[in-house]
């Protein structure tokens, strides 16, 4: 009888944890593009991140931007985020 109740702890611990996971990975996955892109077609989301000011994060992105060849614009869009009121995603076209 020991051995039938671990096997069920486990399967509802395994359980639990795999139900944890699919919703936390999707949540956070689109949480950092939730803003839109900017205007215009082909702009790509590359990131996201805390900066001091829209100013600062443009700045960043424009010093990337010869970083990435396959992109001739980056811009950044202000995404405030829980606890995270200076987020800005990350653009580039």
């Amino acid at each position: 009888m020991e051995e039938f109740m671990k096997s069920w702890r486990s399967r509802i611990a395994l359980g639990l944890a795999a139900g944890a996971a699919a919703v936390t990975v999707p949540l956070t996955a689109t949480a950092a593009f939730a803003a839109g892109p900017p205007p215009g077609d082909g702009w790509q989301p590359v990131g996201g991140e805390s900066f001091g000011s829209w100013q600062v994060c443009y700045d960043q992105m424009q010093a990337d931007l010869p970083l990435n060849p396959q992109y001739h614009e980056a811009t950044c869009v202000h995404d405030p985020q829980p606890g995270l009121p200076d987020f800005y995603s990350e653009w580039m076209h």
